[in-house]
């Protein structure tokens, strides 16, 4: 144990030191390139600089976002692949992205901005990806028991109607509301508001203390339900409060940048391939993993056609889906499985 203990410290280590390289080097990357040696002069001059701006207005606000949306995403996505023990399922695959995308829609297509002001898309995403969670939740429960299988279904149903009445919107709406949903959709980090990014940071990170309370559970619901409930796991319990969490984790999310895909896939099974199957390694490595990520695709998509940016989920549906066929493509293990 204590040599698994020191080999798991050191990957933690590892990740977090590349989730700092990183980040660094999204504050010195962008339109407007600046040296590390400016960057730190300018933290201790204060405001004032073009620099100073640039850097704690603009990229440090996206690096934090970032780093709570790519950690929840990854983190959800651990989850929801251990509940299942189905490796290709992603925080999206419930519909949660859906219930959260027809909440933005209607709400750019009804106007709610001039009520709600700039809280009115994150408010407007997260109700409507709770009121798909509470529809899943009561389709998928028979007698006390939350149907797994059932629920994936009902998850990827909801998702595919969300996805149906979205485009009926967009077909019946007028062309200048067109833009505005196809971008959200498409997933961005630029949100200036650091009252929504502090409570993205702050829910982010309460996910994660609360998933390790569930990682011997997830170790144990690895080798199936029967095998978990003779191991004294309160299972119906356990996958209530692990759906819970995974779907708040991806409402938030999905609600504050739009849906930026892949994250919740990709990095749990790349983690996975490096660090074994354990939970205990594998929450907080897919947090960090999935968090450098994210901070990485959001500055290529700042500065590969600089002055002009790509979406953020245009970047990780590329890089994703490549990591995704090279991790296909491994023998290496995958929940548990050789």
């Amino acid at each position: 144990m204590g040599k698994k203990l020191n080999r798991w410290i050191i990957y933690i280590l590892f990740l977090g030191a590349i989730l700092l390289v990183v980040s660094i080097f999204s504050l010195c990357t962008g339109s407007v390139a600046i040296p590390l040696k400016k960057v730190i002069s300018s933290i201790f001059e204060g405001r004032g600089s073009a620099e100073y701006s640039i850097i704690f207005d603009i990229r440090m606000s996206r690096i934090v976002l970032g780093f709570a949306i790519g950690g929840s995403l990854s983190l959800a996505g651990v989850i929801l692949q251990g509940m299942f023990r189905n490796p290709l399922v992603e925080p999206y695959t419930l519909g949660i992205s859906g219930g959260a995308a027809l909440g933005v829609c209607l709400n750019i297509i009804l106007g709610f901005n001039g009520i709600l002001g700039i809280f009115s898309m994150p408010i407007s995403g997260f109700t409507g990806a709770v009121l798909v969670i509470i529809l899943i939740y009561f389709l998928s429960i028979k007698k006390g028991i939350l149907k797994i299988h059932g629920l994936l279904l009902t998850g990827v149903m909801i998702s595919f109607i969300s996805s149906s009445l979205i485009m009926l919107l967009m077909a019946l709406t007028h062309s200048e509301n067109i833009h505005g949903i196809v971008f959200w959709l498409m997933g961005s980090l630029e949100e200036p508001n650091w009252s929504l990014i502090k409570l993205a940071v702050l829910v982010s990170v309460s996910g994660l203390i609360l998933s390790y309370l569930f990682c011997f559970d997830l170790n144990a619901m690895s080798l199936g339900e029967e095998e978990a409930l003779h191991l004294g796991i309160n299972i119906e319990k356990t996958k209530r409060l692990l759906f819970i969490l995974a779907s708040l984790l991806t409402g938030l999310s999905v609600s504050l940048t739009g849906i930026i895909g892949f994250v919740g896939l990709v990095v749990p099974h790349f983690v996975r391939m490096f660090v074994g199957a354990d939970h205990r390694i594998l929450l907080m490595g897919s947090y960090l993993c999935g968090a450098t990520f994210l901070i990485f695709c959001d500055t290529l998509a700042r500065t590969i056609i600089s002055p002009m940016e790509l979406p953020v989920g245009v970047i990780t549906g590329i890089l994703g889906g490549t990591f995704f066929v090279y991790a296909l493509t491994k023998k290496q293990v995958v929940l548990g499985e050789k």
